[in-house]
């Protein structure tokens, strides 16, 4: 590949224009079935199919995910599902098990084949071996380092290289935890973790404690409220020119469960440096526009800290004293396409039609985030309901969302479309 790609996921068809409409040269997504995402997963083979038509229109690429460890009650369904995503013509295939790699070989010969990062691809002679198993692009395992990819690069210059530039880092080796099928018999093998890592847990360290005909434990120390497995999110922002000097063409962001929001700003902020890499430029705003992130179900709590993971072969860092930071911005909202049909009679010019995901009142600040990452910066002072056209205090999210509207003065220019919205809260 001459130019570089920012690989974005892609949970649902929003998310996906979203994280194309802020930059994204490709996405990734997959169906429940063969997919490391089987819930706050809304694709079925009729959205995989819509989902390409759009990027293809875009002139940007889909890769589609069967990276499970599959087991045979897998296999029955696949050359029929191969057979459909040969049809949409997606871009690659992203596959971890060798058993599915034969078999798309031999239903799909000239597909496109990428290995999951599930599959520990982490040195030189993996790499050319799965490259002779017919992988044009190896996504390389979290755990290896700057070092290591110059090597591995050197070694294999005609094999495309991926790496995780951003997103939630697993606490096992590569993904394979057994924690969750342990605790609550969900597979994180096969797409339905439960995530206990981030779970808060007591911790008591006994000792045993002899004399006389007994032996019994005594309790040394106790202690509650630890998050013991919780990994701080990987985020590479700083270090996007050496891992493209080492050789990686595809920077990819971890998150097909998170929010528009977290779509929007994550490949925006990770585009614009990509971006000013090419022009050589250095980006000193945009690691701290990153601390503005949350989570999808905490919409008050961000990330979990920063690491930069293996990569400077240091150990990953664990945030052991919260689940989450906390931030102050809520996302509120997203712009949609609509009729205003009351516009005219208010006489309102420059007007902003959103879908509303938080409460946002009159009075407060807020900042709109546009698709090349220009921000806007204004204190609400009016607000309106799209559907009755009546003049509102505040709107709200939640049943669907209400459909709100606020003007701009005619000097900030047109907001496009799944632009998102975020109001101050401390």
């Amino acid at each position: 590949m001459s130019k570089l790609e920012l690989l974005a996921p892609a949970g649902n068809l929003l998310k996906m224009k979203t994280a194309l409409a802020y930059g994204a040269d490709a996405v990734y997504l997959g169906i429940p079935d063969f997919s490391l995402r089987v819930r706050i997963n809304d694709f079925d083979l009729p959205g995989v199919a819509e989902a390409v038509k759009y990027a293809h229109r875009l002139k940007k690429k889909v890769y589609v995910t069967i990276n499970i460890f599959a087991h045979n009650k897998h296999l029955q369904k696949l050359p029929a599902y191969l057979k459909q995503l040969k049809k949409f013509k997606v871009d690659a295939l992203i596959i971890s098990d060798p058993g599915i790699i034969a078999l798309v070989k031999k239903y799909w010969p000239s597909a496109e084949i990428h290995l999951s990062t599930q599959a520990n691809c982490t040195n030189t002679e993996a790499v050319k071996f799965w490259a002779k198993q017919g992988s044009k692009r190896i996504i390389l395992g979290r755990e290896v380092t700057l070092q290591e990819i110059k090597e591995i690069h050197r070694a294999a210059p005609k094999v495309e290289l991926e790496y995780f530039i951003h997103g939630a880092m697993c606490m096992a080796y590569s993904g394979r935890c057994f924690l969750s099928k342990l605790i609550v018999d969900r597979s994180a093998n096969e797409g339905d973790c439960a995530q206990p890592c981030r779970w808060e847990y007591d911790l008591a360290e006994y000792r045993l404690k002899t004399g006389g005909y007994d032996e019994e434990l005594e309790l040394v120390e106790e202690r509650h409220g630890a998050y013991l497995l919780n990994s701080k999110d990987l985020c590479l922002i700083k270090y996007l020119k050496e891992l493209k000097a080492a050789g990686i063409i595809s920077f990819k962001i971890e998150g097909r469960a998170k929010s528009v929001y977290y779509q929007a700003t994550v490949v925006g902020i990770y585009h614009r440096a990509l971006d000013l890499l090419n022009k050589k430029l250095s980006a000193p705003k945009l690691k701290k526009e990153l601390a503005h992130l949350y989570s999808e179900l905490e919409t008050k709590l961000v990330h979990r800290g920063y690491t930069p993971g293996f990569l400077l072969g240091t150990k990953a860092d664990q945030n052991i004293i919260n689940s989450h930071n906390s931030s102050a911005w809520e996302f509120c909202g997203q712009v949609i396409e609509t009729k205003l049909s009351f516009a005219k009679k208010l006489n309102l010019k420059n007007t902003v039609i959103f879908q509303v995901h938080n409460t946002i009142k009159v009075g407060e600040e807020i900042e709109i985030i546009r698709p090349d990452y220009d921000i806007i910066k204004i204190r609400l002072k009016k607000l309106w309901d799209a559907k009755t056209g009546r003049e509102i205090k505040e709107a709200h999210g939640g049943g669907g969302g209400q459909i709100a509207v606020l003007e701009l003065s005619a000097a900030v220019g047109p907001v496009p479309e799944l632009t998102v919205i975020r109001r101050k809260i401390k």
